[in-house]
């Protein structure tokens, strides 16, 4: 049976990315902050008792690292997704910015996940897949920046980006893939209600994706269609 884990699993694609992976009879690792308002997670850990584990996280605390590690002990992960982010302050134009909401989004879409991947490295070098998926955005492409703006957003999946390209070069002696994966803009409650494509859309997608990647695509910036993303 493989193993995957998932940060931010609470809602939009971290939830729905649980919810597939379960239909698939995978066992699911999930973090999420507060789990007595993750009605949606409880539900499912209800329906499926042997294949589901909740583990309450805070990814900023000083403590998370540690908490996740006495979590997973020495159970192997395949597949590390790497969902937990936020958008930040919907005040994000030139005139706008202020250092404490981008210091907050750095710290979550950024900083965050490396220490988490780095504080669980050996669950996924014994593991068989060896599969690391960040999910990043299509707007911290410098290439595809035509509208300017969105400077916290933006520029913390940029470096989240620069990040996952470290990574799959630093990680392949050990077999392990990294990708960055854009979710495409999807109708959850960072996306908003005039997104264009559903949360199934996107996680079918990107299942595909995961499905069909390996060593050989460690280091890309992929859509959730498989297409790739220039940097």
């Amino acid at each position: 049976m493989k193993n995957v884990l998932i940060t931010g699993a609470n809602r939009g694609l971290g939830l729905g990315f649980t919810k597939k992976f379960l239909e698939k009879n995978v066992k699911v690792f999930c973090t999420t902050r507060n789990i007595s308002k993750s009605n949606d997670l409880m539900k499912y850990q209800k329906k499926y008792p042997n294949y589901l584990e909740i583990c309450e996280l805070d990814l900023i605390a000083e403590n998370s690292s540690n908490v996740l590690t006495n979590f997973l002990n020495d159970r192997p992960i395949d597949i590390f997704i790497n969902n937990a982010g936020i958008i930040g302050d919907s005040n994000q134009h030139f005139k706008g910015v202020s250092s404490n909401s981008w210091l907050e989004v750095l710290k979550i879409n950024l900083i965050a996940p490396l220490l988490i991947t780095q504080s669980i490295i050996r669950n996924i070098e014994i593991s068989n897949d060896k599969k690391i998926y960040f999910i990043s955005s299509k707007v911290g492409s410098i290439d595809d920046n035509r509208g300017g703006g969105m400077y916290i957003y933006r520029s913390s999946k940029t470096a989240l980006n620069q990040v996952v390209k470290s990574l799959s070069i630093d990680l392949k002696p050990l077999g392990i893939s990294v990708i960055s994966l854009h979710p495409g803009w999807v109708r959850t409650d960072m996306g908003g209600p005039n997104a264009l494509i559903s949360v199934d859309e996107s996680i079918n997608g990107m299942m595909s994706v995961i499905s069909n990647t390996n060593i050989k695509n460690s280091g890309q910036f992929l859509n959730y269609d498989g297409s790739e993303i220039p940097w």
